[in-house]
């Protein structure tokens, strides 16, 4: 693809176009740098020297909303970033976002979950590793399955109170675990979730069902991760069958047994994909900023979660905000990678609707938008 921008020094005024969290007033880019890839001891991701160059491109550019977890690399990647901001500055006009939830001490069963114990252990270590005594934003990373609700709020609203986080949101979870959680904050008077963090691309987007109504329901943001499906929306990969083929880290961890990527390898899937390159080719623009473009305006979502191993690749995706999608080739994509219509919403589909049966027959009925977004 020819498209793209090669002035790495230029400022990006899409970038820089700030979206307010949730019912909050933090402002956030619409694209967000994630760090998981800041350190190499998973086998693949960039060594300090990149990953600083990546940091600075971002921030140069108008990036503010940085992601990490302390899970991430082994810490590696909180590590790389409080290196940075300690040597060049700027840390108070960064957002940044970490995790908790991860076991990071085998052996230890309160070196990990989401109980109060762990929540104190894990916030202490981010926070040394990052070089800094505040957090902007904490993730619970996923849902334990164990640990009472309540508990989890009292002791993140806590946190807030004590000055050392300054929002809270949930990664993984499930939506009812969302809206009880708000609903109880609402009631209590704790710190409401500002933000869900949600695998969502044209490959996944199974959230749509429940946790996006809830979350425009109940104010606040979806940041979506994995927007180009593991990579497999990137163009650079073709298809051997079902898996992928090509040069990247994609082929080398299918099979892993991973249910996350192995989920990616249908048939439905690659037809996906075969759409998206028409759809790019037909715009002059690469896959993936088309990909992201699709992501990014999707309702409720403010602000999307995009990663790198090279500046080049930083800069083209730091550019999909820029993509225009005209209603023809939306369409198309919407089309391909609609979610199969499963109980019980199958019943709220417009031909029932328009039949009758909950409006006696008249023409007054509410639009149910909130089943299938349309992109904005």
């Amino acid at each position: 693809m020819a498209h793209m921008t090669t002035n790495t020094t230029k400022r990006i005024d899409s970038l820089a176009r700030y979206h307010l969290l949730g019912r909050s007033g933090l402002r956030v880019s619409p694209l967000a740098l994630g760090t998981m890839t800041f350190g190499t001891e998973w086998g693949w991701g960039s060594p300090k020297e990149t990953a600083h160059r990546l940091l600075a491109r971002y921030l140069e550019a108008g990036g503010n909303f940085l992601d990490t977890a302390d899970g991430y690399t082994g810490g590696t990647s909180e590590e790389f970033i409080g290196d940075y901001f300690a040597k060049q500055g700027g840390r108070d006009s960064a957002v940044i976002a970490t995790k908790f939830t991860i076991n990071t001490i085998p052996g230890d069963p309160n070196a990990g979950g989401n109980g109060r114990k762990n929540i104190h252990r894990a916030l202490e270590a981010s926070l040394r590793r990052l070089k800094t005594d505040y957090v902007d934003l904490y993730w619970l990373h996923a849902w334990d399955g164990i640990t009472p609700l309540e508990e989890v709020m009292q002791t993140l609203t806590d946190l807030v109170s004590a000055g050392k986080i300054r929002y809270l949101g949930l990664s993984d979870v499930p939506a009812w675990y969302f809206a009880r959680a708000q609903t109880l904050a609402e009631r209590q008077g704790w710190e409401r979730v500002v933000a869900l963090q949600l695998e969502y691309s044209l490959l996944e987007r199974n959230i749509e069902r429940e946790h996006i109504p809830a979350a425009l329901e109940l104010g606040a943001s979806i940041t979506p991760w994995s927007p180009l499906g593991s990579g497999m929306l990137s163009g650079k990969y073709t298809r051997e069958g079902l898996t992928a083929k090509g040069e990247g880290r994609l082929p080398a961890i299918q099979g892993g047994g991973n249910p996350g990527l192995e989920k990616l390898f249908t048939e439905r899937n690659w037809r996906i994909v075969d759409t998206l390159l028409e759809v790019s080719r037909e715009l002059d623009r690469s896959p993936a900023q088309v990909a992201l473009a699709w992501v990014a305006r999707r309702p409720g979502v403010a602000s999307t979660i995009i990663g790198a191993t090279k500046l080049e690749q930083l800069e083209a995706n730091l550019h999909a905000l820029d993509v225009e999608l005209p209603p023809a080739q939306a369409a198309r994509l919407e089309a391909a990678s609609r979610p199969e219509l499963v109980h019980p919403y199958i019943f709220f589909e417009d031909t029932f609707y328009s039949g009758g049966m909950f409006s006696g027959g008249t023409s007054i009925r509410a639009e149910p938008t909130w089943f299938r977004p349309a992109a904005r």
